[in-house]
């Protein structure tokens, strides 16, 4: 039996595909309206729900580690939202330079994405929807949508390949920890992860506006990139100092 369709996962799962059924909508038709505006192709539409049905499939293994709650919940839904912005931002990737009014409109929707953020943590304290998943859930549409800003800032040419650094070094770290289970261990919260978070967002997405050009860009982005280092090597030096004592 496949354990997502197991009856104690059954009103979980369903929770669940009531909130995409009801964000899909809404997704497809900003993707349809950015598409029309800016005269983008149907590629792009296609690009853009393939990208957030991949980041939904990706994801589904862990909805497990949601219970014991038996609904979606709120706070995941707005994850939902900011991972469907980040599929529309996804969906420019390898495409020609956008016009400088779709620039200016991507970094709009990486502002609301980042608004989300705080909305999503918010619901999910103040009506008890915290959970393994949820956490996961939000931490792995920040680092994609980090990566995939990252990615249009180069195709953009306001830095270099390094800047995908800024998102490559998350995923990095979590294929590191596959060869060394001590960095698999959990890290104490700091607010600093989360205000790292947020300046790399919003650097980048300041990045893609027209009027910030190189040599600006690539320093803005560079500090950036330093800061992210400096949580990396923090947090690495933490779980080293509390490693188990090898055997």
């Amino acid at each position: 039996m496949n354990p997502l369709t197991a009856s104690p996962l059954r009103p979980l799962v369903f929770s669940a595909l009531f909130h995409v059924a009801a964000v899909l909508p809404l997704v497809t038709g900003l993707a349809l309206v950015l598409a029309q505006t800016f005269q983008l192709s149907s590629g792009y539409v296609l690009q853009s729900l393939a990208v957030f049905a991949g980041l939904l499939l990706a994801l589904l293994p862990f909805l497990p580690q949601h219970r014991p709650l038996q609904r979606f919940g709120p706070a995941n839904g707005v994850t939902l939202l900011r991972a469907g912005i980040a599929a529309l931002a996804a969906g420019l990737i390898g495409r020609p330079e956008p016009p400088p009014g779709l620039a200016w409109t991507l970094a709009a929707l990486a502002g609301v994405a980042l608004i989300l953020d705080g909305v999503d943590g918010w619901l999910a304290r103040r009506g008890g929807w915290q959970s393994p998943f949820g956490a996961r859930f939000d931490m792995e549409v920040d680092a994609f949508f980090i990566l995939t800003l990252a990615a249009l800032v180069h195709q953009a040419d306001k830095a270099g390949g390094w800047v995908l650094l800024s998102g490559a070094l998350r995923y990095g770290f979590v294929a590191l920890g596959y060869l060394l289970p001590w960095l698999r261990q959990p890290l104490p919260l700091r607010w600093r992860r989360q205000a790292v978070c947020v300046i790399q967002t919003t650097v980048l997405a300041l990045c893609l506006i027209p009027p910030l050009a190189p040599p600006w860009s690539t320093l803005l982005a560079a500090g950036a990139l330093a800061l992210l280092t400096l949580s990396f090597t923090a947090d690495t030096v933490w779980l080293a100092r509390h490693a188990p004592p090898a055997r």
